[in-house]
C-alpha cells in the first residue's frame, strides 16, 4: 500500500503569526528543537513559511551588489529588488518581515514519493500539509518523516 502525507506527516504543526516577534519565534525554534514552521493568519490559513534559512541574514547582514558608475550614474551588476529583499529580511523585527511568503505546500492525501520529489525539486526540507477546503496548515512533512517511513518499510 502506498504511503501518504496523512500517514507520515507531524499533525498540528507548531506555527506563529506574521505579527510574532522575531526573537519569540528564534526562542520557539530553539527550544522545540525544529527548523521551522508555518506562519498562519488569525484563521490558521497558511500565509508563509519561517525557518532556519530566513533567520541566517539576521547574523550576516547583506553585501551590497556589485555596480560600476559611469560619470554620475550608477549601474547595478545583479539585480538590486534582490538587494532590497535581502536588507528587508537582515533589519526584519517580525517573523512576516522575514519569512518565505510563498510557501510550499501539500494535501495530505498526496503520496509520500510525490511529497519526496516535490522537496527535492524545489531543494526545500519541509512541506506544510494544508486542509484542502481552508488552506489552514494541519501538518508539517519533513526529510527527516519521510527517511523514517523509508526505513519502516
Amino acid at each position: 500500500m502506498t504511503k501518504t502525507v496523512a500517514d507520515v506527516m507531524t499533525p498540528n504543526p507548531i506555527a506563529v503569526k506574521p505579527q510574532t516577534p522575531l526573537n519569540e519565534a528564534i526562542k520557539l525554534l530553539c527550544e522545540k528543537h525544529i527548523s521551522g514552521m508555518p506562519v498562519v493568519d488569525d484563521a490558521g490559513k497558511l500565509v508563509g513559511v519561517i525557518s532556519e534559512s530566513d533567520l541566517m541574514w539576521q547574523e550576516t547582514g547583506v553585501e551590497p551588489p556589485p555596480y560600476i558608475m559611469i560619470l554620475d550614474s550608477v549601474i547595478y551588476l545583479q539585480n538590486p529588488a534582490r538587494y532590497e529583499k535581502e536588507i528587508h529580511k537582515a533589519l526584519g523585527q517580525t517573523v512576516g518581515e522575514v519569512m518565505t511568503d510563498k510557501p510550499i505546500s501539500i494535501t495530505p492525501d498526496r503520496s509520500l514519493k510525490e511529497a519526496a520529489r516535490i522537496m527535492h525539486e524545489k531543494k526545500i526540507r519541509r512541506l506544510v500539509v494544508v486542509d484542502e477546503e481552508d488552506g489552514k496548515a494541519i501538518g508539517i512533512l519533513t526529510q527527516g518523516d519521510i527517511i523514517r517511513a523509508m526505513a519502516d518499510s
